[in-house]
C-alpha cells in the first residue's frame, strides 16, 4: 500500500518486548529511491539516541495504532552500532549494522534489495552469494559514493521542468511492502491554484541538494495536466496512476 512518509512520522516503533520510539524521518537512497532505514527517536529511554531501523525487520503497520513492529528485541537496539544521525551514513557503517543484525547486505545485486524486490526478500539462503557481491561494492566504495538521504531534507525543494520552475516536492508516497518510493508528491503553488501531482522518480534527471532543487524530464504545461493527486481516494488506486509525457527522442 501507497503511505506518505508525513503521515508514518510519528509512529510508534514496537519490539518484540516493548516500544524504541517514534518515526522522526526516513534514510532513503537517492540512485535507487528506496527506502533504507527509519530514522527513531528513542526519547528518554536511551537518553535521546535516535537509531536506524531497518525496514529488513519490519511487519505489517498497524494503521489504527500508528505502529510498526519489529522483530527485535529492546535489548538488541540498545547494543546496535551507534551511528550519528546527524551526519552521512558510510557504506561501511551500513556493513557495520547488517553484519551486527544478521541482516544479508542489500546492495551488490541487480534488485531494489540485493537479489530481491522487497526487504524480505534478503534470506539467509541467497546470503553467501549476496555477501561476495556486497564485499566487492564495498571494496570500490568512497565516501563520495554515499547516496543516503534524508526525507526531510528533500521535501521543499523546487522542482525545475524542462521549461522552468514549477511547485516544489510536498511529499513521498512510498509502498509500505517493497519500501520503494513510488513518487513526488509535487505542489505548484500559485502556478495552478495550489494543483498536486504525482511525479515518479523515474522522471527525476537529478537532485541538486546544494540548490535545493530537483530537475524532471517534463515540461511545466505536462505537470499542470497530469492528474490531480486526491488524499482523500484510495493510495491502492493511484499505484499505476503516471505523469507520462512523450520523451524527447
Amino acid at each position: 500500500m501507497l503511505r506518505n512518509v508525513k503521515d508514518l512520522r510519528g509512529y510508534a516503533i514496537r519490539a518484540i518486548d516493548g516500544l524504541i520510539g517514534r518515526v522522526d524521518d526516513f534514510y532513503f537512497d537517492d540512485e535507487d529511491w528506496g527506502v533504507r532505514y527509519l530514522v527513531v527517536e528513542t526519547g528518554t529511554w536511551l537518553s535521546g539516541r535516535k537509531v536506524l531501523i531497518s525496514p529488513v525487520g519490519l511487519g505489517h503497520a498497524y494503521r489504527k495504532a500508528r505502529q510498526l513492529p519489529v522483530a527485535l528485541t529492546r535489548a538488541q537496539v540498545a547494543r546496535s552500532p551507534d551511528i550519528d544521525t546527524r551526519k552521512p551514513v558510510s557504506r561501511q557503517q551500513e556493513a557495520e549494522y547488517f553484519k551486527y543484525y544478521g541482516y544479508p547486505y542489500y546492495w551488490g545485486g541487480a534488485g531494489l534489495w540485493g537479489m530481491g524486490a522487497y526487504p524480505g526478500s534478503l534470506t539467509p539462503e541467497g546470503r553467501i552469494e549476496e555477501e561476495m557481491k556486497a564485499q566487492q561494492a564495498l571494496a570500490t566504495h568512497t565516501p563520495a559514493d554515499c547516496h543516503l538521504r534524508s526525507s526531510n531534507a528533500i521535501i521543499g525543494h523546487h522542482i525545475e521542468a524542462t521549461d522552468g520552475e514549477i511547485g516544489h516536492v510536498r511529499d513521498l508516497l512510498v509502498d509500505d511492502y517493497t519500501w520503494a518510493i513510488r513518487y513526488l508528491l509535487v505542489g505548484t503553488g500559485h502556478w495552478w491554484s495550489r494543483h498536486r501531482v504525482l511525479v515518479p522518480p523515474e522522471r527525476i534527471k537529478g537532485v541538486s541538494w546544494s540548490a535545493s532543487k530537483v530537475s524532471v524530464d517534463m515540461t511545466r504545461q505536462a505537470i499542470k495536466d497530469a492528474p490531480p493527486y486526491d488524499s482523500a481516494a484510495q493510495l491502492e488506486g493511484q499505484r499505476d496512476r503516471r505523469t507520462h509525457e512523450p520523451r524527447e527522442s
